[in-house]
């Protein structure tokens, strides 16, 4: 990498750095994170859309974050402002009616949305929880999500989740045969 040396003519310390350009990556396609399986086309379709409308909107977002309760959130998204949104995302009627635990998510977020598709009736899910219906190229938000902000040390906890599961995600893009250790 970088050499210190003196240079003799000027009697001046100089810093020589070594830049090594690598061609290889430039010519292959972007890494990518192997799917999980546990998501059905429809699911990602509508999770892609929900991701473009809510990133236009200047949040961040990941998918799949284990929460302390073991529960995986679908995708939690983190605003400018720190507040945490889980999406919770039922891409069918059937899905929706065989998921009973989506209140738990409650208090591990300040807002909460369900996200579905617009082939499934709106009118099934609680009127207590936000609303986005999406298609894979963009959402509608039909129902703002009430806000009740997270106690300190819950936020905490959740802001280490959310930024250890983007590092971790991170270095398996950039080293995919790494060993790895628990979330």
């Amino acid at each position: 990498m970088g050499q210190y040396r003196r240079n003799r003519a000027f009697g001046k310390a100089q810093s020589h750095v070594t830049i090594r350009i690598l061609t290889s990556l430039a010519a292959s396609a972007p890494p990518e994170l192997p799917p999980d399986g546990r998501q059905s086309e429809r699911a990602l379709a509508i999770r892609r859309g929900v991701c473009r409308r809510l990133r236009a909107e200047g949040l961040a977002l990941i998918p799949e974050v284990t929460l302390r309760s073991g529960r995986r959130a679908d995708l939690v998204a983190l605003g400018p402002d720190g507040a945490i949104t889980i999406v919770e995302i039922k891409s069918s009627v059937e899905d929706f009616r065989a998921d009973a635990k989506w209140r738990d998510y409650l208090f591990h977020s300040d807002h909460f949305y369900f996200a579905t598709g617009p082939h499934v009736p709106a009118d099934i899910f609680p009127l207590d929880a936000g609303l986005i219906v999406a298609d894979p190229y963009g959402a509608d938000i039909l129902r703002e999500s009430v806000c009740e902000r997270m106690p300190a040390a819950t936020r905490k906890e959740m802001l280490i989740r959310i930024a250890r599961a983007g590092a971790l995600r991170l270095h398996d893009l950039e080293d995919p045969d790494c060993a790895r250790g628990p979330e």
